[in-house]
């Protein structure tokens, strides 16, 4: 199907072939749950879409339920398993093609699997690759500029996203959960009956006495009677705001107060999400999967106050994404950094030092001045050397976007295996002999 897939794209006109896609994937999608007998019938599904969080969010509703002994499965980005038997996704792909996404249902369901966490991007939803998944509770995180190569409008792209509500408004039992502090936030509600809001802002849930800590943070959240003591083990505030997703799916299922907070406090991290590298260097180190403006300002606006010393990125742009938000990357992380080394990111058959050259001019917006305190180093094996060595001081933080937890970098001739905390890991080390 999917080479078939990729011969039609080579000779159908652009413009044409985005009108007939979807029914090609949902031809797929019907196929497939034929196939393999409709399992996620009578499973409770929990969908979470959104531009960013989605993957952290994922992770905190499944390790809360499964230390609470819900029979609970996962898909995600990163990886997708039952219970704590984890398995490292290798596709750069969010929300799996039809037919892999209804084998492991089918695999989940034999298991005994009430319980499955699905992160769910605007293309599968767009394309109808879920189709005959009968979501029960629709997660959304944000929404803001992506993916406009492939949906062309934000509008598009927002309807997309608000189509895994519309499904989950048909179940009995549907329900959402909405982030307050998103400007689409009504958008979504609007969406489905049955709905709760959080925020750090305002909605139904929000968190207090907040505690942004380096390696963790600490708040609280006053819900009716209730008040949950909370502890994440990934810093950043937005991922409080994915926390209260979390919370918010908790109690609408039924955990009490300690079962919520001792499943969120039992997650140590999340795999290229605010991962933080020790071994044993004076400065600190973080890998994080941010690649759009929204993520750049949300990472950025919680790693600077934390940093005393000076703060050092090395990031890129994808080829054949979106060439809008270069140089407003460039301009974010000219804002909060002090300095910015520049590299390739699955540049594909792009040119990579054009890349650069785009999300510089946002840099220089910024104030930042080539080869003083922004760098251009193709090469972003050579660009992590070069800017460890810029960060020296225990107060400095070096922060590395836009690869985290993928195990491949695509490039003209292909992709190549890539493992960026393993990589920095071992640079760092041959830094400390």
């Amino acid at each position: 199907m999917v080479n078939v897939r990729k011969i039609v794209k080579k000779i159908v006109p652009r413009r044409l072939f985005g009108g007939i896609e979807p029914y090609g994937h949902l031809l797929e999608a019907v196929v497939a749950n034929v196939r393999y007998g409709f399992p996620s019938k009578n499973m409770h599904i929990i969908g979470v879409t959104g531009t960013n969080g989605k993957t952290t969010t994922s992770f905190m509703i499944h390790k809360m339920l499964t230390e609470a002994g819900y029979k609970t499965a996962f898909m995600s980005t990163v990886a997708y398993g039952v219970g704590d038997d984890i398995r490292q996704q290798a596709e750069h792909i969010t929300t799996a093609q039809a037919g892999v996404l209804q084998k492991r249902l089918r695999e989940f369901k034999q298991a005994g699997v009430e319980w499955l966490i699905l992160e769910t991007s605007s293309h599968s939803l767009a394309q109808y690759r879920t189709w005959g998944v009968p979501y029960e509770v629709a997660v959304m995180t944000n929404v803001t500029n992506d993916h406009l190569d492939y949906h062309r409008t934000f509008a598009r792209y927002l309807a997309a996203k608000k189509r895994l509500f519309e499904i989950a408004n048909q179940h009995k039992h549907g329900f959402g959960v909405v982030n307050a502090d998103d400007p689409n936030s009504t958008e979504f509600s609007r969406s489905i009956a049955n709905s709760i809001s959080y925020g750090i802002k305002g909605g139904d849930l929000i968190a207090s006495e907040i505690d942004l800590r380096s390696d963790n943070s600490v708040f609280k959240v006053k819900a009716d009677d209730d008040i949950y003591n909370i502890k994440l083990n990934i810093p950043g505030e937005f991922n409080i705001s994915n926390g209260l997703a979390a919370i918010a799916v908790g109690r609408h299922i039924g955990l009490n107060i300690t079962q919520i907070e001792k499943g969120l406090a039992a997650l140590s991290g999340v795999e290229g999400r605010m991962t933080v590298i020790n071994r044993g260097q004076i400065f600190k180190v973080i890998v994080d999967f941010a690649s759009t403006p929204d993520a750049f300002e949300r990472l950025f606006e919680s790693v600077r106050p934390v940093t005393k010393g000076k703060l050092v990125a090395v990031f890129g742009s994808a080829g054949r994404r979106d060439e809008a938000k270069r140089s407003v990357q460039g301009e974010i992380a000219g804002k909060y950094c002090d300095e910015i080394i520049l590299t390739e990111e699955d540049d594909r058959d792009i040119d990579g030092h054009e890349i650069l050259t785009q999300i510089a001019a946002g840099a220089n917006k910024a104030g930042k001045v080539e080869n003083k305190d922004i760098f251009l180093i193709l090469d972003r094996r050579q660009a992590i050397e070069f800017a460890l060595g810029r960060v020296t001081s225990p107060d400095d933080t070096l922060v590395l976007l836009g690869k985290g937890h993928e195990k491949t970098i695509e490039r003209a001739d292909g992709a190549h295996p890539w493992d960026e905390i393993r990589l920095t890991c071992e640079l760092i080390d041959d830094k400390l002999k």
